[in-house]
């Protein structure tokens, strides 16, 4: 679903990182593109000063979007926030818990830069559904920090420091200062002050050890119908084609539950329940065992009293 669109004029170059993630995958993930297209034309109408060759351009991704929603209406990762949302937030999880494994045993070069690039534009596509977690917020920021100082220090000729270095200062990261795909050149040094690292996570149960492929979504693939049910990195299930599981496999558009209490709960409840639970096994995932709790006994009331927090 691919498509040819009018040049970026320069007043719309806070979006251009956004197309041009869509664009590598537009045969690779098509629900990844679309998502990346649609944020990037929200950023795009709040831009002002808008002329002919900007609303050109602004135009044709209204049209593109329009018509892959109706080529792919029967994916509820594009027709179903919370599944989309979810589907996103694992496939950028799995680009960052790859590259950090690669950074954490000095694996350095364009491709790790790479996908943690990737990873924070991603991260930054899911603020379309609403306010991000912490857990997203802080590896959406991580992410690009290492992206800008692998990069800067291989710019430099200089050797990257592997992990986090923690620092009180947390300079925001600007996405303008670099590309991704630039070779590295001989320069002063600017590499940017790092954030504070996020928990240790753990990295995914496969993959190769060695990351020297130069397209570094080779071995980071999209979320993929499993032969038979699969525990992802992020600790929640990727979307997969079929209806959004609800509580106990029951699909969300058919959710009719009733507390102990006879309290009968609302399809937003019953979503918001299941988001605790994948937070709740996200957070296992880094094993931070009090959030998990938190967020289980927060499902848990929900479920058995319909009250929330």
């Amino acid at each position: 679903m691919a498509a040819n669109f009018p040049p970026v004029p320069p007043v719309l170059k806070p979006i251009q990182h956004y197309l041009k993630t869509a664009q590598e995958h537009d045969s690779r993930d098509p629900i990844v593109a679309y998502w990346c297209r649609l944020y990037g034309l929200q950023l795009g109408l709040k831009i002002s000063n808008q002329g002919i060759e900007e609303r050109k351009l602004l135009l044709a991704l209204m049209d593109w979007l329009e018509t892959t929603k109706a080529q792919m209406s029967d994916n509820e990762s594009i027709t179903n926030d919370v599944a989309a949302q979810a589907y996103l937030e694992n496939y950028a999880l799995k680009l960052f818990l790859y590259a950090d494994k690669q950074d954490r045993a000095s694996n350095f070069g364009k491709n790790v830069v790479k996908a943690f690039f990737t990873a924070g534009m991603i991260y930054d596509v899911c603020q379309i559904f609403g306010e991000l977690t912490e857990e997203v917020t802080q590896n959406r920021k991580y992410a690009k920090w290492k992206a800008s100082y692998i990069h800067n220090c291989l710019k430099n000729g200089e050797t990257p420091v592997a992990g986090p270095m923690p620092t009180e200062d947390d300079k925001d990261f600007d996405q303008d200062a670099f590309q991704p795909n630039a070779d590295p050149q001989p320069g002063p040094s600017n590499t940017p002050a790092a954030p504070r690292p996020p928990v240790s996570p753990q990295p995914p149960p496969t993959g190769p050890t060695n990351f020297t492929t130069s397209d570094p979504f080779s071995n980071v693939k999209a979320p993929t119908p499993p032969s038979e049910p699969e525990k992802p990195p992020g600790g929640f299930q990727p979307y997969t084609g079929g209806p959004v599981a609800g509580v106990a496999g029951i699909p969300v558009e058919t959710n009719r539950l009733v507390t102990p209490g006879g309290v009968q709960l609302r399809p937003e409840q019953i979503t918001k329940a299941q988001k605790y639970c994948r937070w709740a096994e996200s957070a296992l995932n880094y094993e931070d065992l009090n959030t998990s709790i938190d967020n289980l006994q927060k499902a848990l009331r929900l479920l058995q009293t319909g009250q929330d927090g």
